[in-house]
């Protein structure tokens, strides 16, 4: 018995209720976990309407193998940063570390005819994905990044705008309460974006109540710029969020190439210590294809199965 409070991450999503299910799926496929069959009841914080004018296709898979998927789940709208030329230069100055620490070598708002940011040599270039596709998705990264982490105001759909970041931890810490009401062990699966979501609510929210587990999967929290935009009171040595997750576990799950961890150093253990002591359990894996950041592919992955085995088995 227990509950999983799960966290989605970059670019657009399809409804919440086929989004929820596809991840179940994911998980479930090739003998792998059956939440159903260990009584375990689940719910995703959703935030894709809050960035995206409309739901990514319903048939749009989560393991995001070919290149048509990519294309189909993927719109070079949503790619446009012409919005970096507003920004003031403190946050300029962020998106563009975070874009030299993914591999591009630089970064404007409007590129012109032929220009390729991707930097020669870097890791990204390794990135088994055509150019176009590659750019195309680092540059949503970095909008989503950005939007979150300064509480951008945005209104992709009318209406009111609203601040990005404050809407999101205010879903994320609403999921986290009823997750409480159920059964426990709770454990919190953030993908992506979504493990800065998790680690942000568990840290820089009020009135949440703690979790037992925490399980963060292609995370950029090793990047030093996404780090330092944390909410106090983070630091390196005292990173792990003890207030609300007492002794743990917390597993991070990163493939070497997926780009959204940086190239730097995948591992995130020795920058959110408990006492100076390392807590976080750093767990690579190889996905398969040539997007390794998609979420279905780490859903698959046995080691990551186990993780959550270990809380509710």
């Amino acid at each position: 018995m227990g509950h999983i409070t799960f966290v989605h991450g970059i670019a657009n999503k399809p409804e919440p209720e086929i989004l929820l299910k596809q991840w179940l799926v994911a998980l479930y496929d090739d003998d792998g976990v059956d939440l159903d069959e260990l009584d375990v009841t689940c719910s995703m914080v959703y935030w894709a309407d809050l960035l995206y004018p409309d739901p990514a296709p319903a048939g749009g898979g989560i393991n995001e193998s070919t290149e048509l998927e990519l294309e189909r789940t993927t719109d070079p709208d949503d790619a446009d940063m012409t919005w970096l030329g507003s920004v003031d230069p403190q946050e300029r100055a962020f998106v563009e570390a975070v874009a030299r620490e993914i591999g591009f070598h630089s970064l404007e708002p409007t590129p012109r005819e032929g220009d390729d940011p991707i930097r020669p040599g870097s890791a990204l270039e390794a990135v088994p994905l055509p150019p176009r596709l590659k750019r195309r998705l680092m540059r949503i990264f970095l909008r989503d990044v950005h939007h979150y982490l300064y509480d951008e105001p945005f209104s992709p759909r009318g209406g009111q705008k609203v601040r990005i970041r404050r809407e999101i931890l205010s879903r994320a810490a609403s999921a986290l309460r009823e997750g409480a009401e159920r059964d426990a062990p709770h454990m919190v699966v953030g993908h992506s974006l979504g493990s800065v979501i998790a680690y942000d609510v568990l840290t820089g929210a009020d009135d949440v109540p703690g979790v037992d587990a925490l399980l963060t999967v292609g995370s950029p929290l090793g990047i030093s710029e996404v780090r330092e935009r944390l909410a106090a009171p983070w630091s390196e040595r005292n990173g792990w969020p003890a207030t609300r997750l007492v002794t743990g576990p917390w597993s991070n799950v990163y493939d070497l190439l997926d780009p959204v961890c940086g190239f730097k150093d995948r591992r995130i253990a020795p920058s959110f210590r408990l006492d100076g002591r390392l807590r976080v359990a750093d767990i690579e894996v190889t996905n398969e294809g040539r997007w390794r950041h998609a979420v279905g592919k780490y859903l698959g992955q046995e080691l990551l199965r186990d993780r959550i085995r270990g809380v509710f088995e």
